[in-house]
C-alpha cells in the first residue's frame, strides 16, 4: 500500500535554506549520504559484534541512468524507522539549525553537520530510499521524492538488509555524474572513514582489444591480473593518529603527510596528540618549513569527526597561532552544530585548545633537552612560527622561553640565559642585533671585534618579537639595539683627539649638509680606521618600519646622530684643515660613506656621491 504525505517540521523553510547555505560546499552531500551509510554499519556491528561478511559502503555512479546511487549493508529501517528519521526530520536538528541561521552570516555552521540525508537534494531533483531492516520479518520499504517537501511510501522489492539511497541528478549538477569528481570529493571527506568505502563506476568503458587466450605476452599477462584484481576501498580505515605513537614508524609518519597534503617534501618532525582523558583527542601537527617572511603562507590542519572530515583551520578549535603547521586532528567530542561563537565561549574547547598548545611546547623543549643540535638545525624554519606563538599567546611563551634560540652572525645559537652569560661586562641588558648582515657588516665587525655576539633578526616577525621581548617577556630592562643605533659598547678611554672642539665639528658638518637639526658626538671607536659613524634612534626606526609594514605612511623627520671617530687619523686631519672647500666637501663624503654602511644611495644622492668620489680622486691625483 502506497502512502503519501508532507515532510513535518517546516520543510518548505529548510528544503531553500539548506540550498543556499550549502550552495559553495554542495558536494558536502557526499559526505553526508556515505557518513549516514557508515553509522547504519556502527549501528549493525553494536547489536550483532564480529560478523564474517564485509560490511561496507558502496558509491556507484551510473551516468547513463543519471543517477549517483548509496549503499550500505547496516542496519537498515523499518517502516517506523523511515516515518521517524526521514519524514520527521526532527532527528537532524532541523529546528536548531532554523532557529539559528535563517541569516546570511555564513560562519555559524561547522561543517554542516545535522543536516543528513536532506542535503541529497542540493544535487538531484528526485531521491529514493530502499531499505530493509536487519529485523526478522521486517518488509522492505521504498521511500520517494522529489523536492524534499513531499513524499510517497510503499513497500519495495529489496530482499538483502541494507539502505541504497538513489539520486536522480539535477542537469545543472552533472559533474557529479564523474567519477573523477566523485572520488574526489571521497578523498577529501571521506579518506579516512572507519569502514570500507568503494567507488563502482558504470560509465561506458572503452573497448579493449580481444586478445589470444594462449598468448603469454607481458601486456596481456598484465590485463589479465588487472582484471582479476579485486577491488580496494577508497579510504584507509585506519589512519595513523589513531594509532599509539609506539606503533608508528618515521616513514608512516612522512607517508601519511605526503598523502595528507600531496605533497613531496617531508615534514621537519611532528607531534603525535593521543589522549584519551579528560577528553578524546587524537591527532598528528606537523613542522612544515616555514617561509622566512611568513607573510601569507598558511598551514592546513584538517579536523576530523570520529574519521569523517569536517573542514580546514578552525580557529575556534585550533589556537591561532599553531595554523602554520599542518596536519590532522580527530575530537569525536566537539559539539559541531553549533555557531562559532558558541565554540569560543566553550569551556570544553578551550581546555582541548590549551591541551594542543601545551603538547606542541612540550615538543620543542623535549627535542630542545635531549637533541640540541638536531633542535638548532630545525630552528631557522621554526623560529617564526616559535616567535609568532610567543607574542600571541602568553602561556605558549611561559612554557617555552627556555628554548628560545638566538643565532648569531656566527651561526653559533644561543638562549637568552646563554647569550647574557656569554656577554657578560660587554652588552650588559643588550642585545646587539642586526637586521641586513652582509649590508651591515662594518658595524657588525666593530662589536664582533669586540667580543661581542651579533644576532641575526632578518624576518618580518622579528620586529614584534624584540617588543614583546622586552615589554611582555617578562625579562626587565632587556634591550635589543641594531649595531647602527649605538656604540656605547664599543667606545675606548684614549687620550687621541680629545683636542677636538665638538661644536665647531658639528657646525661644519651642519654647515656642509645644510641641515641644523644634525647632531654630532666625537667618540673614540676602537677600530681606528673608521673615521664616523651614523647612528638611527632605536625607537624611533621601529616605529617607522613597523608603521610601513602596516600600511601607513608618515613623514617622520630622519634623526640622526652622527659619531665622529676621534681616535681616527682622518677626524683629526678633518678638524685642522683651513681648505674649508675641501673640508666642506670631504664632510658630505663621509657622512655618505656613513649611509651607505647601512642602506645603498639613490637617484640624486648616489649621482652626488660618484661625482664627489672623483672630484676628490682629481685632488688627491693633483697633489
Amino acid at each position: 500500500m502506497q502512502t503519501k504525505g508532507n515532510i513535518s517540521i517546516h520543510a518548505q523553510n529548510i528544503m531553500p535554506v539548506i540550498k543556499r547555505w550549502l550552495y559553495s560546499d554542495k558536494d558536502i552531500f557526499i559526505r553526508e549520504l556515505v557518513s549516514n551509510g557508515c553509522d547504519a554499519i556502527t549501528k549493525l556491528k553494536m547489536i550483532k559484534g564480529d560478523m564474517d561478511e564485509e560490511l561496507k559502503v558502496t558509491v556507484t555512479v551510473d551516468p547513463q541512468a543519471g543517477e549517483l546511487r548509496f549503499t550500505d549493508n547496516g542496519i537498515g529501517m523499518t517502516h517506523e524507522e523511515v516515518e521517524k528519521y526521514i519524514n520527521q526530520v526532527a532527528f537532524s536538528s532541523a529546528e536548531e539549525f532554523l532557529k539559528n541561521y535563517t541569516g546570511d552570516d555564513k560562519g555559524g555552521i561547522i561543517g554542516h553537520f545535522g543536516l543528513g540525508f536532506y542535503s541529497a537534494f542540493m544535487a538531484a531533483d528526485k531521491v529514493t530510499i530502499d531499505t530493509l531492516s536487519f529485523q526478522e520479518g521486517a518488509s522492505p520499504v521504498l521511500w520517494e521524492s522529489e523536492d524534499g517537501m513531499e513524499f510517497s511510501m510503499q513497500e519495495g522489492g529489496r530482499k538483502e538488509r541494507g539502505t541504497t539511497i538513489t539520486l536522480h541528478i539535477l542537469e545543472e549538477e552533472k559533474e557529479f555524474l564523474s567519477a573523477s569528481r566523485v572520488l574526489e570529493v571521497l578523498n577529501r571527506y571521506c579518506g579516512y572513514m572507519a569502514t570500507p568505502i568503494y567507488l563502482q563506476d558504470l560509465s561506458p568503458k572503452e573497448e579493449k582489444p580481444a586478445h589470444d587466450h594462449d598468448c603469454d605476452c607481458e601486456e596481456c599477462h598484465d590485463h589479465e591480473e588487472a582484471k582479476e584484481e579485486s577491488p580496494k576501498p577508497v579510504n584507509d580505515t585506519h589512519p595513523l593518529w589513531l594509532k599509539n605513537p609506539k606503533d608508528c614508524t618515521e616513514e608512516e609518519y612522512k607517508e601519511t603527510y605526503r598523502k595528507l597534503f600531496h605533497t613531496f617534501d617531508d615534514p621537519l618532525f611532528w607531534v603525535h596528540l593521543n589522549v584519551d582523558y579528560p577528553f578524546n583527542l587524537k591527532g598528528i601537527l606537523y613542522f612544515p618549513r616555514i617561509k622566512k617572511d611568513f607573510g601569507g603562507q598558511e598551514g592546513q590542519i584538517k579536523l576530523f569527526n570520529r574519521q569523517v572530515f569536517v573542514a580546514d583551520n578552525i580557529k575556534e578549535v585550533i589556537p591561532e597561532f599553531l595554523m602554520l603547521l599542518k596536519g590532522a586532528i580527530d575530537c569525536p567530542d566537539l559539539p559541531l552544530n553549533v555557531s562559532r561563537s558558541f565554540l569560543q565561549n566553550d569551556g570544553y574547547v578551550k581546555k582541548l585548545s590549551a591541551h594542543i598548545t601545551k603538547k606542541v611546547a612540550d615538543k620543542l623543549n623535549g627535542l630542545f633537552n635531549t637533541e640540541r643540535k638536531q633542535y638548532e638545525t630545525y630552528w631557522d624554519d621554526i623560529h617564526p612560527f616559535v616567535k609568532y606563538g610567543c607574542i600571541r599567546d602568553q602561556k605558549f611563551y611561559d612554557l617555552v622561553k627556555g628554548s628560545l634560540l638566538l643565532k648569531s652572525t656566527a651561526g653559533e645559537y644561543f638562549t637568552l640565559e646563554e647569550y647574557k652569560a656569554r656577554n657578560e661586562g660587554k652588552a650588559e641588558k643588550k642585545i646587539y642585533y642586526t637586521t641586513e648582515q652582509n649590508r651591515q657588516a662594518s658595524a657588525v665587525s666593530l662589536y664582533v671585534n669586540k667580543g661581542i655576539d651579533v644576532i641575526v633578526m632578518d624576518t618580518l616577525i622579528d620586529m614584534n618579537f624584540m617588543s614583546f621581548m622586552e615589554f611582555g617577556g617578562g625579562n626587565d630592562g632587556l634591550q635589543f639595539v641594531r649595531v647602527d643605533a649605538d656604540v656605547s659598547g664599543l667606545t675606548e678611554d684614549t687620550e687621541e683627539g680629545k683636542d677636538i672642539d665638538q661644536a665647531q665639528m658639528e657646525k661644519l658638518f651642519r654647515d656642509a649638509l645644510n641641515n641644523q637639526e644634525l647632531t654630532v658626538k666625537l667618540e673614540a671607536l676602537s677600530d681606528k680606521d673608521m673615521p664616523v659613524m651614523l647612528l638611527e634612534d632605536e625607537q624611533m626606526r621601529r616605529y617607522k618600519e613597523m608603521s610601513a609594514m602596516y600600511g601607513q605612511s608618515f613623514d617622520f623627520p630622519a634623526r640622526y646622530t652622527l659619531v665622529l671617530n676621534r681616535a681616527c687619523e682622518t677626524v683629526r686631519g678633518l678638524a685642522a684643515m683651513e681648505d674649508e672647500e675641501t673640508a666642506s666637501l670631504l664632510c658630505r663624503q663621509l657622512f655618505d660613506l656613513a649611509r651607505l654602511s647601512g642602506r645603498p644611495l639613490e637617484a640624486n644622492d648616489l649621482k652626488d656621491f660618484i661625482a664627489r668620489s672623483n672630484q676628490l680622486i682629481a685632488l688627491l691625483a693633483r697633489k
